[in-house]
């Protein structure tokens, strides 16, 4: 019975959080696209107030997509629990080092005096090259892509499953490819990688949400003719 409520709980938190990321993902793609239309410039960077919703929206999104990897984790079956758990902790990494980065940023960007933001320029803009950029880059270009990576075998059961995993490859490998930015020192590639996890990844979400509700309404059945 512990077990059974276990499976009923991951499945219930499991498909409420993949939909609220994908909503909370929507939102973000409309606010930074907003954001750009308000340029007068495309170099110029965003400025608020889309900056700052975009900062606290991306810790949000984070703290969700780690949420719904532990659902994904318990739906695994026994044979790919490894690769789960993989995916669950390099999801967990980049939730850690993308939430202090935009943390650090919204906090001391509010607070030092604008000189001194001139004088941490490396330190804490989201201009390349920075230390929160790169730390940001290691987050969605590394350890986002492995969790999707090796989540994908996961689902292999079914037409909704395997569209699922074809998803989550492609969301991984152009999220992947958005590292190589950093070597060639071309921020455009790295765009690439924003695809992947930007673009791609909340309508993952969608589907698994999708997918768990499928399984809810499934279980509620069975235990309804039992």
């Amino acid at each position: 019975m512990l077990i059974e409520n276990a499976n009923k709980d991951y499945i219930h938190i499991g498909k409420i959080t993949c939909w609220i990321t994908f909503l909370f993902g929507l939102v973000y793609v409309c606010i930074t696209f907003l954001g750009f239309l308000s340029l007068s410039s495309p170099e110029e960077p965003i400025g608020d107030p889309y900056f700052t919703l975009m900062e606290l929206l991306a810790i949000i999104i984070a703290l969700l997509m780690a949420i719904s990897m532990i659902a994904v984790h318990y739906h695994a079956s026994a044979k790919y629990k490894l690769q789960s758990l993989f995916a669950l902790c390099s999801m967990f990494v980049m939730a850690a080092i993308t939430s202090s980065v935009h943390f650090v940023v919204l906090t001391m960007g509010n607070q030092l005096e604008t000189t001194t933001i001139d004088d941490l320029t490396l330190l804490i803009s989201f201009k390349w090259p920075s230390v929160v950029y790169i730390l940001d880059i290691l987050a969605w270009d590394w350890f986002f892509s492995l969790s999707f990576l090796f989540a994908a075998p996961i689902f292999n059961n079914g037409k909704m499953e395997k569209t699922i995993r074809a998803l989550l490859l492609i969301s991984g490998v152009l999220s992947l490819i958005g590292i190589l930015g950093v070597p060639f020192n071309d921020m455009q590639i790295r765009n690439i990688g924003i695809i992947g996890y930007a673009v791609i990844a909340p309508f993952v979400f969608l589907l698994i949400g999708i997918n768990f509700s499928r399984i809810d309404r499934n279980q509620k059945t069975n235990a309804q003719h039992r």
